[in-house]
């Protein structure tokens, strides 16, 4: 989709409409940064479905940023569970989620608990734990 606002539901999960919820940062990440990790865990995950490499990669600290993103074929992001969010201290937080996914008829989870980082005011992803 790369930044085009689709209509329904927001991948997420939150009972908002796409356009409401992730929708507005995917769709203008230089004026509208998410609030907060969670905010913006979330919005990477409806990047991940909705094919917006471009944002993925923005909202990616430049440190740890790979050169290019590709998004492997086939795959469908079927759900995204927040298990929790914790402040480390005022520019550190960390999210822990589930997300599942399917491909060419089978289905996977991937946990993690993920590190971001406030620069600028803005939140980035540092990296995560896969579990």
């Amino acid at each position: 989709m790369n930044g085009a606002i689709a209509p329904g539901p927001c991948p997420c999960g939150r009972p908002l409409p796409f356009a409401q919820c992730c929708g507005r940062y995917l769709a203008d990440f230089e004026r509208q940064p998410a609030p907060d990790a969670e905010t913006l865990m979330r919005s990477r995950y409806s990047a991940f479905a909705t094919g917006d490499a471009a944002y993925l990669l923005a909202t990616w600290h430049p440190s740890r940023r790979p050169p290019q993103l590709a998004f492997e074929p086939g795959v469908k992001w079927l759900g995204l569970q927040v298990r929790g969010h914790r402040l480390l201290d005022a520019d550190h937080a960390e999210v822990e989620f589930v997300a599942r996914s399917r491909l060419a008829g089978r289905a996977s989870r991937l946990q993690e608990r993920s590190l971001f980082v406030r620069e600028g005011g803005r939140w980035y992803y540092l990296d995560g734990d896969v579990q």
